[in-house]
Formats: structure tokens, sequence, C-alpha cells
């Protein structure tokens, strides 16, 4: 069974030898771990890849082969008990009937929760009013509601929650990713600025071979300055949530982006920008960077490039204490006014169709505080964002 694990790991070009291979089978044979799939993951991970960069694709790789196989989960330790929000039916619900829903508005959906988590003392399922699954309350899972608090649901369905309440995990890009297409890589050199750096350092052959032949044969070689490109960028990535539909595009920019631009810096959020980001997905709640940190460090002729979809609710921009997942002191507008106040030269690059973008308020209102200077993560939307950065 490991074997063919191991030759589906070598399908996919992750860096694994036969040596690392029989090292985890000792490791098995010693009983280092039993009888969890979720030991023999981090144990195997930790002989075989030896590069963190490659944990994403070996993550993918191990669940496509261990599908269907049980896995003890850890589950969330939350105040609400477990079994108010277990899933058994679901209200389904016509476009008539959703349309007659209304939010409640921030303030008084906070309040409500509050009252809620006071009174309710056990398990609801397919109601208008209590914590639990299906129905149309705006606080639970499974359910259906124009502004809610999702409650330990794994993923979106509807993309309606203001709130969410849940751990979240989410992994870093893979910059080793092949593109799929060379379009990308091209409308990055638009945002070029060559120079020559002050040593010569690269073998000039057409001056070689010139000057051997005027040395009678006697080989002289000659050295001329090499060429890089001295733009310095910012790359603020959004990742999880909705930015899920979204991975494939992302990785093959940020590929193309680590591979044309020497002075390149990523950062990662989510959804919107606050107090903090982080450069580790994996560390992201012990390794977080303050954002004031981030604009002192890059001086302003850095060029800003931020990647999202900027579809959120509303209330995670404009209003203090709007994030999904923590309360947040300051709304998100005023750390993105921070941003492009400090870089004057910012693209927002929206991996959405455009066609769509009117369809969405958050998306309205981003837009606004971007100047219009949001573009669509497609080759030519990715190269008129470049022209942009250029002329600024």
């Amino acid at each position: 069974m490991l074997i063919d694990f191991f030759y589906h790991l070598r399908d996919a070009k992750l860096p694994v030898s036969t040596k690392e291979l029989l090292t985890l089978l000792e490791a098995l044979d010693t009983r280092v771990v039993s009888g969890s799939l979720d030991d023999f993951y981090f144990l195997s991970r930790t002989v075989l890849i030896k590069d963190e960069k490659y944990f994403d694709r070996y993550g993918q790789v191990f669940g496509q082969y261990f599908k269907g196989v049980n896995n003890l989960l850890e589950k969330l330790e939350t105040a609400i008990p477990e079994d108010w929000l277990r899933k058994l039916v679901e209200k389904q619900l016509s476009d008539e009937e959703k349309a007659q829903l209304k939010g409640l508005g921030w303030d008084q959906l906070m309040q409500t929760l509050k009252e809620r988590l006071a009174e309710q003392k056990e398990r609801h399922q397919g109601g208008n009013k209590w914590i639990g699954t299906g129905g149309t309350s705006p606080f639970g899972a499974h359910g259906y509601n124009p502004e809610g608090v999702r409650i330990d649901q794994n993923e979106s369905r509807h993309h309606r929650a203001v709130k969410v309440w849940d751990h979240r995990e989410f992994k870093d890009f893979d910059d080793s990713r092949e593109l799929g297409t060379r379009n990308f890589k091209v409308a990055l050199r638009r945002l070029r600025q060559l120079v020559r750096q002050s040593e010569a350092s690269k073998l000039d052959l057409d001056a070689t071979i010139r000057a051997t032949s005027d040395n009678a044969g006697w080989l002289d070689l000659k050295f001329a300055q090499e060429r890089h490109n001295a733009v310095k960028v910012l790359l603020c990535l959004d990742v999880g949530g909705s930015m899920d539909d979204h991975i494939e595009v992302c990785e093959n920019l940020f590929s193309a982006a680590r591979s044309e631009f020497k002075h390149l810096e990523h950062v990662y959020f989510h959804n919107f920008f606050y107090e903090s980001i982080w450069r580790n997905n994996q560390r992201r709640n012990s390794e977080r960077q303050s954002t004031f940190d981030l604009l002192h460090t890059y001086p302003s002729d850095y060029k800003l490039i931020i990647v999202g979809d900027a579809t959120m609710s509303p209330y995670e921009i404009v209003y203090p204490g709007g994030s999904v997942e923590h309360m947040n002191e300051e709304p998100g507008e005023v750390w993105l006014k921070r941003l492009l106040a400090h870089f004057h030269r910012a693209v927002w690059l929206n991996p959405v169709e455009e066609s769509r973008w009117a369809y969405t308020e958050s998306l309205r209102i981003t837009r606004g505080l971007m100047e219009e200077r949001m573009y669509p993560l497609t080759p030519a939307g990715l190269e008129a964002a470049m022209r942009k950065l250029q002329s600024s």
C-alpha cells in the first residue's frame, strides 16, 4: 500500500526518495504512531517532505490517495453544544421564499445572537429563530438567511454569512507550480525597469570571440554587466473562503511573479485588510505581522498588487467588528486607505469575471476605494494593470 502511495507522490513531481520511504516504514514498524490517520499524515510528511513549500501538494496527493479512509478529526471547542448544530435535514426554499427574508442589520444581529445564547437550552432544527440547523434562522448551519452568523459548518453554501464561527486553516501558494500558459509572465514583463549591476559578472560570448580572434587565438575572456529588473513589488494575496474557487489561477500568477521580479515580497490576508497580515498560512495564528509594521518596512517606491475577489459581506469593509474571524477595532476600509496613502502605485487584481462585478455590493465598495484601479485576473486584465503601475 505504501509503495503505491510512494509512486503517487513521485508522479506528482514530489522529491521523495527510496531511503525516505524505508525510514517511514521503520518508524511505523517501531510504532511511532498508531491508530490515527492524522498522526500518520504528519509523520509521513515529516519523513518524506524536506521543504515546506511542497506541503500543499503533498496534502493534495495524500487526500486523494486515502480518500474514504476514516479520519480522527479534532472537534472545534465551542460554547455551543455540537448536537444543536448536527445536520439532519435541510429546508429547501424557493427563490420567492428566499426573496421574502430580510436581514437584521449588524447591530441587531449581534445583540440577537447574544440573547439567543443566553436563552436557548436545547438543540433546534429547521426553524427561523433559534441557533440550529436548516431553516431560515440567522444563526447556525446548513440553512438560508440573507445576513447570518455561520456556526460550525465546514464550507460556505450561499456566501451570505456576515460572521463565521469556526476554525479555519489556509495553505500557502505553491511557487514551483508549472504554468499552463505563458501569458501571465508576458504581461508581467511590462512592469520592468532594467538596470545593470555595478560589477561585470556575466560572460559576454560575442565580445569574447572577437577579442580571442584579435588576439591570434589566445583566449581573452570578456565580461559584461548583467541586467536585472529593479522594480520592487509587494504582492498581497487573499486566501481562504470564496478564494478557494480561484486557487489555480492565483498559483499561476504567484509562480509567474516569483520568476519575473527579483525584488518581490508577498503577504496573505483573508477577505480584507485589518490590523495584521501574515506570510505563512500554517503559522498565521502564531506569526502575524502588524500592518503598521508592513507600512514601515517597505518604502513607498514598492508597487502594491492586491489579489482578491472582494466578495464578502459589506460589513467586513465598513464596520468595526465586521471581520468574519475576529472583532476588529477599525473598519477594513480604514486599513486599505492607509495602504493606498503609502503605496501610491497600487492595483487590485480580481479573479471573478468582470461581468459579475456589478452584482456584489462589497465589490462596488472596494472598486470605489481603489479609485477604479481594479482589473480582472486575466492576461488582458493583468497587462492593463501593469500599464497602470508603469504610468503611475
